[in-house]
């Protein structure tokens, strides 16, 4: 399975990669460092072609203009290794990058995962995931609670992430080109 995602910029991978380090240091967590890339999966799909899926993906990028998404506080994916992540607020425009994927890679998926759905997708940014315990939850939760979670992300880029050995590594990016004339957008910044 390839991942369809837009990796969060320097600074915000930054800023996550260190609160993962701590999570690492301070709990022995480190198997979302899988991923070494933060960012914001929209579909997780088994293809046919990577060579189309990589073409329908250009054009979307094509034809996206940057824009910021927000988030808000932790949560939490129950379960035997609940998962810890930061949410990603759905918005329009993050709703029709979401569904302008979806659109345009149906044809080539022979499967997806029921989390991708437009229904179910909840964006967000793992944190902690596989090795995490319903016992450690409380003590994380409560070293996590000591930061703040309300971040403005600029989305400029779509990527596949591929399975490499043990790790998720970018297999592509596209930047988004409609920027050409919309104004900049700040890179990095913690909302008030």
């Amino acid at each position: 399975m390839l991942a369809i995602t837009s990796l969060l910029n320097a600074q915000n991978a930054d800023r996550i990669n260190r609160l993962i380090q701590n999570l690492e240091t301070e709990f022995g967590l480190d198997d979302v460092q899988a991923t070494p890339d933060p960012h914001i999966t929209y579909q997780l799909a088994g293809v046919r072609k990577r060579s189309a899926l990589r073409q329908v993906l250009r054009e979307v990028a094509r034809h996206t203009q940057p824009f910021v998404a927000h988030t808000s506080g932790l949560g939490v994916f129950p379960g035997p290794n609940p998962v810890i992540y930061i949410p990603v607020l759905r918005s329009d425009a993050l709703n029709q990058l979401h569904h302008r994927i979806l659109r345009a890679t149906a044809p080539l998926c022979l499967r997806t995962d029921k989390f991708s759905g437009p229904d179910c997708w909840l964006p967000h940014i793992s944190l902690a995931l596989h090795d995490t315990t319903p016992e450690l939850l409380g003590p994380v939760m409560q070293y996590l609670n000591q930061h703040t979670f309300n971040l403005k992300l600029a989305i400029t880029n779509l990527a596949i992430l591929r399975e490499e050995e043990e790790l998720y590594v970018p297999e592509k990016i596209y930047a988004f080109e409609g920027h050409q004339h919309a104004p900049a957008l700040p890179l990095f910044e913690t909302a008030k």
